[in-house]
């Protein structure tokens, strides 16, 4: 006996007409034409490659995620403004918790579909714009 082959078992040849694929899967009555056509159409899918779609979805913010990062941001500038206190009651210029206060102010405010919420904030800006303002007027 020859081995030709790892496949173990033989080929019967046992009026079987259509040639087997190497998985296991064959189309019984198919021309050549169908045959390709349906191979070319299962090798047609393929893992994506176009990810922009992913970054986009990563890139959008939920409301509870704008909601944190207006609240960070407020509790931030009360932070400055507690600081600028202290300094300016400890005797000093608080060139630093102004310069600090100024930078705080300068970052993005996300849009709050709440309005209580909102309405804190302005308050908080508000107090911040006046602190800075009065900065300005002294040093002049």
């Amino acid at each position: 006996m020859k081995v030709t082959g790892s496949t173990g078992a033989p080929a019967s040849t046992t009026g079987r007409t259509t040639p087997r694929t190497s998985g296991g899967f064959s189309l019984t009555g198919a021309s050549g034409a169908e045959r390709a056509a349906a191979t070319a159409a299962a090798v047609g899918a393929g893992p994506v490659t176009d990810v922009t779609g992913l970054m986009a979805l990563q890139g959008v913010e939920d409301a509870t995620e704008r909601r944190r990062r207006a609240i960070r941001r407020g509790a931030g500038l009360l932070d400055r403004l507690e600081e600028l206190k202290l300094a300016m009651l400890g005797g000093e210029a608080g060139e630093a918790a102004l310069e600090r206060l100024a930078r705080a102010a300068r970052e993005d405010r996300p849009d709050m579909p709440d309005p209580d919420l909102a309405a804190v904030l302005d308050q908080i800006d508000l107090r911040t714009a006046v602190e800075l303002a009065k900065a300005e007027i002294g040093r002049r």
